[in-house]
């Protein structure tokens, strides 16, 4: 373990924006496969299949098309947000590194700007993937992206609170390209849970709140 620790490294200081595009490939696609397991197991337990005896089998089409966000988004745009984030927050902004009012401001642009953007970019991409139309792509992204929003950010600003307080800034890609595993997992999840009722309450829910901002007005 020491020396692929050594080995990645090594890679991440000779090739930075590649050894970052090929790790979030592979961790997106994995992440895809721990997906569709978890939804299979869900749909067996839930809406009780009639071919659960049935071996599950991996779509691989489509854990290569989710494979290919992380290497052609995640990757390298990931890679970049992180890097001129730290680097605008300290020289622009010139908040001391490490201190409170440097970790919530970039928890508070990672959440606000490339949460929201990364989420949208996700569920855009997939569905053009599969063959959606625009106005298919649009619907899908009524349904999952509210949903997929409130529940990540409850839990992103935590998890980048200890990767910008105490993750070197070499390594934080790292950091997050780990907890992506993860969340591509989730992304994947609610991306194949279609019309599934407790996403119809977070966007009635949602509908309720921009319908009273309405008649307030």
């Amino acid at each position: 373990m020491l020396k692929l620790w050594k080995w990645y490294q090594n890679c991440l200081a000779v090739n930075p924006v590649k050894t970052q595009v090929i790790s979030s490939g592979f961790l997106w696609g994995t992440g895809d496969i721990a997906a569709q397991c978890i939804t299979h197991s869900t749909s067996k337990k839930h809406l009780q299949l009639e071919d659960t005896d049935e071996e599950h089998k991996i779509n691989w089409k489509r854990v290569a098309i989710t494979s290919m966000f992380g290497f052609g988004f995640v990757g390298p745009v990931g890679h970049f947000w992180y890097e001129n984030l730290d680097k605008f927050i300290r020289l622009r902004l010139q908040l001391p590194a490490k201190s409170a009012r440097f970790v919530a401001t970039k928890v508070a642009m990672d959440s606000i700007i490339f949460g929201p953007f990364d989420l949208f970019a996700f569920f855009t991409y997939m569905g053009f993937a599969a063959g959606k139309n625009a106005a298919q792509v649009k619907e899908s992204l009524k349904r999952d992206f509210i949903p997929a929003l409130i529940l990540e950010g409850g839990i992103w600003p935590i998890v980048q609170v200890a990767n910008f307080r105490y993750v070197p800034v070499r390594n934080q890609l790292l950091y997050v390209n780990i907890f992506c595993l993860l969340d591509s997992a989730f992304l994947s999840w609610v991306e194949q849970q279609q019309d599934a009722p407790w996403k119809q309450w977070f966007n009635f829910f949602h509908s309720l709140e921009n319908r009273g901002g309405k008649d307030d007005l």
